[in-house]
């Protein structure tokens, strides 16, 4: 997908968090290539409790709440990741400032994880979640909320359509997806939970709640 706006001037594509972002989830994802399993075992997001996976005990440890978000399990999963984060990371970070970007999509990955592990309890499951996916939804939906008419055309099909239709129709087709289980081994509800946490520090960026202040969001 492609953006049909001119860019402003002063316009950075290669703005530092985006770029370092991108460049640590290559390196690691060599790592990966390099150590199969290895990573995944200590860094991925697993469960509370304990288990043995390849003779090695496994749970779920305090740092893999972000961790996990430097994993991959594939390079599709990995390509469209990292373009995610160029194509709509850069308009945000451009906008709020690399502190606040930085901020905000760690808010957003460990907010996934938090969701990831609330639904595992509920449906009892017992495997470990990887990938960037949950901060990238929620640069997508502060994409969306920033920039809601910015039409962008779309690869597949090949349609022009504004970004906060884009935002909604993936968080509808991720919830369904979710509660249907039609596709299986897809971290749906983190998903939503980057959306989910995203949205919340936006609205307290913006003072939206009691206890919310002026920030970048705003």
């Amino acid at each position: 997908m492609t953006f049909m706006r001119p860019r402003p001037r002063g316009y950075s594509t290669t703005p530092p968090v985006v770029m370092t972002l991108i460049g640590i989830n290559l390196f690691t994802y060599l790592l990966q290539s390099r150590l199969p399993g290895r990573l995944e075992l200590a860094f991925a997001l697993w469960p509370p409790g304990e288990a043995m996976v390849y003779g090695t005990r496994v749970g779920f440890e305090l740092w893999q709440l972000l961790t996990y978000g430097f994993l991959h399990g594939g390079p599709a999963h990995l390509f469209f990741n990292l373009f995610a984060l160029w194509m709509f990371g850069i308009q945000i970070e451009n906008i709020w400032g690399s502190r606040s970007f930085l901020f905000y999509f760690l808010v957003c990955v460990a907010g996934a994880a938090v969701t990831q592990l609330v639904v595992l309890s509920l449906q009892g499951g017992y495997y470990p979640t990887i990938g960037a996916s949950g901060g990238v939804f929620g640069i997508l939906l502060a994409f969306g909320m920033m920039f809601p008419n910015q039409r962008i055309m779309l690869l597949f099909p090949p349609i022009p359509m504004k970004a906060k239709y884009l935002v909604i129709g993936y968080g509808v087709l991720e919830l369904t997806l979710g509660v249907s289980g039609a596709q299986s081994g897809v971290a749906h509800f983190a998903h939503l939970g980057g959306m989910l946490f995203g949205i919340l520090l936006i609205q307290y960026w913006r003072g939206r709640f009691p206890f919310g202040q002026g920030r970048p969001g705003g």
